[in-house]
């Protein structure tokens, strides 16, 4: 995957998942768990970079059509057992942000949880890809790392360049209407990998 701070990400990732356990856990992130509230059921949902599906299966249990990708074959398998043993339904595909098709205007929310695996080239095109396949008045919720984690290193690169500001964030998403860009520190418990003290940001912004 062009821009990931892997030089073969679909391997990387495969090896990471093959684990029958779910290295994430299965509970969703608890970021957009708080934000439940401006979900509506029956609304077109997209989950970028959703790894073993933790949070496009819990996103279909509350009733909403959710589609989802991810570069990794094997956390796609993962996340469909995991969505079959939940009785939901959610489209699942196998491919990196760059070969996804990105429907324009179709999706009322996207919701990218930690995709920090890309450099800020890609990033840049990650970014402008969510906002354009959001419909008029969609929400994006996202949650990442900010430059502190470097300290706690709980979970996330360590490579400075992939992590958030908020200043990052307020200039991306500049064309958006922003209703929160916060800041935080939280102890997370995600499964083996985010666990600890971490420095965080998070964002909910509409598209006008």
């Amino acid at each position: 995957m062009t821009g990931s701070s892997f030089p073969d990400a679909a391997a990387t990732w495969n090896k990471r998942f093959e684990n029958e356990a779910y290295i994430f856990g299965l509970e969703p992130n608890e970021y957009l768990r708080a934000h439940a509230s401006l979900l509506v059921a029956g609304s077109r949902v997209l989950c970028v970079a959703d790894g073993e599906g933790r949070n496009s299966v819990w996103l279909a249990r509350l009733g909403m059509r959710v589609d989802a990708f991810d570069i990794s074959e094997v956390g796609v398998a993962k996340a469909r057992k995991l969505a079959a043993d939940s009785q939901v339904s959610v489209d699942f595909s196998v491919a990196d942000c760059d070969q996804w098709p990105w429907p324009v205007e179709i999706y009322d929310t996207v919701v990218a949880i930690f995709v920090q695996f890309a450099d800020p080239p890609m990033r840049e095109r990650l970014f402008a890809s969510m906002v354009r396949s959001l419909k008029r008045g969609g929400l994006l919720v996202l949650q990442g790392y900010t430059v502190k984690q470097l300290e706690y290193k709980t979970g996330g690169p360590p490579i400075l360049s992939h992590l958030y500001t908020a200043e990052l964030l307020r200039t991306t998403f500049a064309r958006l209407q922003v209703g929160e860009l916060r800041e935080y520190e939280a102890h997370l418990t995600e499964g083996t990998q985010h666990q600890g003290r971490s420095a965080l940001i998070g964002l909910l912004a509409r598209k006008p």
